[in-house]
């Protein structure tokens, strides 16, 4: 079959979509209709129609499908019909005005037949061996219309690949009941996620990929809505142009999201950009275009899906990004472009990326999975510096990154407060009668960004609609500063913008605890001030309340003391200073974590954090210290300092002093020489630590002789009390060749990158520390990691040496590399018994090797 063209049938309910489009006069001359606007108009196949043409040009195939031969000929009470107006859109962004292409501005409505049944066609040539049967049920009566169903899946006997496109998934509809009894073994069932969200299966939207995928498995196995579907062998829920995810029920249940990292679920079509429809007929063409040309139609289409649903992500934008052409009409429509590979593409299948999602997990603690741990086996310290060498783009392709305008985030919970916030200025904005200001809350330590990540957020929205405004109410003396600052804010709202309102330090003391809060009740629920005798309309605003005493909302709120009897006490303070009040006129708020670990176990991308920022400044203030191929010139002890130093006294603005503190201007490279004085880096960080993390290349460079020499003697105590060995043979550490020296050499420098594969770091303490034994596993991963690197670091070194059948540095002999589990149990006894010597020898030169704690599992899992 694979050398044969495949029959592939396409069908379903049945539209006709009339595009509306006005274009400038053709001249100002002529006759006088002709210096008017003109308005045009043209039919395209919609529904199962348009699916079709999808279909032939993603699959190159026999297509059986309903046809018409003249689409004008078809009267409007026959044929459903939708109508749209077009526009000019940028094909990418908004900022793009060269390129330009007609999209949708606005639905209009449908127009639907004089019976009110719509009319569905017969299926020509329709073959009952066709090879795959692709539905598009829209829930306009194909559905229950059984003599319009293909032969190929009307008969039991035949079993055909089915693509059921299902825009109102219910489990009661004749055609659901017929697939199921009949062909779920080889249906792939294809829903749009909203058609699923629109029957009150909650599934969240945008805040991250993590959240919404575990959102779907909670849902899925808990909803009883959705048990119709839990028994399908394969589901695809499509997540606008972004993402989806493929549920495969064959025996055992497995969950795995598809995702775009630079892009959550929305993101890409904006409101600038305009809208387009067919977007999920487009996917379920590219999905049935890879399964067909990986040619498993007759195996396990499992195998084919995970390329379908790349294909299908990828040939879903690019139908967006052509939309209908720059020229209505004189070019096709459907693009064939759009399921052909171009070099020029901005998307293509590896841009997709997957994730297994976790079957089961703590409903109340979300944050306990993250992305970057399945798809990153490289240490978390690695990635941080390759981040600051490479940059985020190179470090990280494979981690969903959120971007704010010019703040970045990949930590989940960053992510999700910052899309929250989002998604109530965008509805706050776009809503034209708001009697009250938009009032939100943010936490976090002095130097972490909470002014910086907001201003950025709303920025990132409709910067030429907000005007910012700053106040400090611990500066202020009385209320009727506060009367002034609403006054400024109420001139920036007659003056036709939104005031961005930083209220900094609310929570300060003013007439007792939190004393500002009750002046600010009336006018975040009212929109109203008032001064004397007289009350005054604020208009539309956005107030930020950021906090100055409080790091978090928690903390705010009172939900981190330990003691019964404070909680107690910190409630009727709260509830006297009006703090419930207040919190309930809130609309959101957001915990801004900042360069320093805020919790020991459940912040664990505090590095990853200080690395996005760290090669952010370097961007920004010294970007002649980044070449030519994007990476950055730092010393490796400055790059360790700057990461792994526990704490920035001042938060990112330490990170951003001790740069401008550097003597960088002329360097090209940052070297520790270019550091400013220990007195000065004491303002900002602990100038002992930061020290002992910088010079922690050079103090093991020194050492490495003597580290050296001690494994050296721990495997001739070995030697020695082996039997095997010929003790003539066993030299001292001053007789051994050069060449020995060197390998021992070359294998305590690897030390520290050795023990990164199993977590652990080392660090150089003023001290002797105490040694402890590694475990059985963590002594194997060294031991094999040490055997392959000093195998293959000695074929390097021995150019001159020639392969035999066993290794002999006496005639420079040595054998290929064998494997770990064909290595013989002396050999592999030596290797295990050399690196179970480390943490004593290394604690000899004062080097402690410590984990490095890094746990992706939070408190309410333990």
């Amino acid at each position: 079959m694979h050398n044969k063209k495949l029959k592939i049938v396409v069908t379903g309910d049945l539209c006709i979509n009339c595009l509306q489009w006005i274009t400038d006069p053709q001249s100002n001359k002529g006759l006088n209709w002709q210096t008017r606007f003109n308005m045009h108009t043209t039919l395209q196949p919609g529904g199962a129609l348009l699916l079709s043409k999808l279909v032939a040009l993603a699959t190159e195939n026999i297509i059986l499908s309903p046809e018409i031969e003249n689409i004008e000929s078809i009267s409007s009470n026959e044929l459903l019909r939708s109508y749209v107006e077009l526009k000019p859109f940028p094909m990418y962004s908004h900022e793009d005005e060269n390129g330009k292409v007609y999209r949708i501005s606005r639905f209009l409505g449908f127009s639907g037949p004089t019976s009110g049944v719509p009319r569905l066609l017969s299926i020509t040539d329709d073959d009952i061996d066709a090879d795959m049967v692709v539905l598009d049920d829209e829930d306009n009566g194909f559905n229950s219309k059984k003599e319009f169903w293909p032969l190929a899946i009307k008969s039991t006997d035949k079993s055909p690949v089915v693509l059921y496109k299902m825009d109102n998934p219910i489990g009661s509809s004749l055609l659901w009941k017929h697939l199921h009894k009949f062909h779920n073994e080889k249906t792939i069932v294809i829903i749009n996620i909203d058609d699923l969200r629109s029957k009150g299966v909650r599934i969240s939207k945008s805040l991250s990929w993590e959240s919404t995928a575990q959102d779907f498995v909670w849902q899925i196995n808990n909803n009883p809505n959705l048990d119709f579907l839990s028994n399908c062998r394969h589901i695809v829920v499509v997540f606008g142009l972004e993402g989806c995810i493929y549920y495969k029920n064959n025996g055992e249940v497995q969950s795995r999201l598809y995702f775009l990292p630079y892009e959550f679920e929305g993101g890409f079509v904006k409101d600038t950009l305009g809208k387009m429809y067919g977007l999920t007929s487009c996917f379920v063409a590219g999905l049935a275009g890879a399964i067909v040309n990986k040619k498993h139609i007759d195996e396990d289409i499992s195998k084919s899906i995970d390329s379908g649903i790349r294909q299908g992500i990828v040939s879903a934008k690019k139908y967006f990004i052509h939309g209908f052409s720059n020229d209505v009409g004189e070019f096709p429509f459907p693009s064939p472009k759009i399921f052909v590979e171009n070099e020029k593409d901005s998307i293509n299948n590896e841009h997709v990326q997957d994730v297994l999602i976790p079957k089961a997990f703590n409903k109340n603690c979300d944050s306990s999975w993250y992305i970057l741990k399945d798809k990153s086996s490289t240490n978390i310290a690695e990635i941080a510096y390759d981040i600051v060498k490479n940059g985020e783009k190179n470090a990280l392709k494979f981690i969903p990154i959120a971007k704010f305008g010019k703040l970045k985030t990949v930590d989940r919970t960053e992510i999700e407060s910052y899309t929250s916030i989002k998604n109530l200025l965008i509805e706050y904005i776009s809503t034209k009668n708001s009697a009250r200001p938009l009032s939100i809350a943010v936490f976090g330590t002095p130097g972490s960004g909470k002014s910086f990540g907001i201003t950025e957020v709303v920025s990132n929205i409709a910067s030429n609609l907000i005007e910012r405004l700053n106040f400090n109410l611990s500066q202020f003396q009385s209320p009727l500063d506060l009367i002034h600052a609403f006054h400024r804010v109420r001139d920036i709202s007659l003056g036709g913008k939104i005031a961005l309102v930083f209220f900094d330090e609310f929570d300060s003391t003013f007439e007792g605890k939190l004393g500002w809060l009750k002046y600010f009740l009336a006018p975040m629920q009212d929109g109203l001030f008032r001064q004397g005798d007289s009350t005054h309309p604020i208009g539309k605003a956005i107030f930020v309340f950021a906090g100055g005493t409080s790091s978090t909302f928690e903390a705010f709120c009172g939900e981190e003391f330990n003691s019964s009897a404070e909680k107690e006490q910190f409630h009727l303070e709260f509830k006297a200073a009006k703090g419930p009040d207040f919190i309930s006129r809130l609309r959101g708020y957001v915990n801004i974590l900042g360069p320093n670990q805020t919790h020991e176990k459940r912040d664990q991308l505090f590095i990853i954090r200080r690395a996005m920022l760290m090669r952010s400044l370097l961007e920004r203030k010294v970007s002649h210290l980044i070449n030519d191929k994007g990476e950055a010139q730092i010393d490796k002890g400055v790059l360790r300092a700057l990461l792994k130093v526990p704490k920035y006294k001042h938060g990112s603005r330490s990170m951003e002093a001790i740069i401008e503190m550097s003597m960088l201007n002329s360097a090209k490279k940052w070297e520790q020489s270019h550091l400013p004085s220990k007195e000065q880096l004491k303002l900002h960080v602990d100038e002992e630590q930061f020290t002992r993390l910088l010079m922690h290349e050079a103090f093991f460079s020194e050492k490495i002789e003597i580290i050296s020499r001690g494994i050296y003697e721990k495997c001739k105590m070995l030697n020695e009390s082996n039997s095997e060995i010929n003790l003539d043979s066993i030299k001292s550490w001053e007789e051994v060749s050069e060449n020995i020296k060197n390998l021992y050499r070359n294998q305590v420098r690897h030390i520290p990158s050795s023990l990164l594969k199993i977590n652990y770091d080392i660090t150089f303490v003023k001290e002797k520390p105490e040694t402890f034994n590694f475990t059985e596993e963590e002594l194997n991963t060294l031991a094999e990691y040490q055997y392959i690197h000093l195998e293959l670091q000695s074929i390097e070194e021995r150019a001159d040496w020639k392969y035999g059948e066993v290794k002999d540095n006496n005639i420079k002999s040595i054998s290929s590399i064998l494997s770990w589990e064909n290595l013989s149990s002396m050999d592999k006894n030596i290797l295990l018994e050399m690196v179970s010597s480390w943490p004593e020898v290394l604690a000899n030169s004062n080097f402690k090797i410590e984990p490095l704690e890094f746990t992706w599992n939070c408190e309410c899992d333990e």
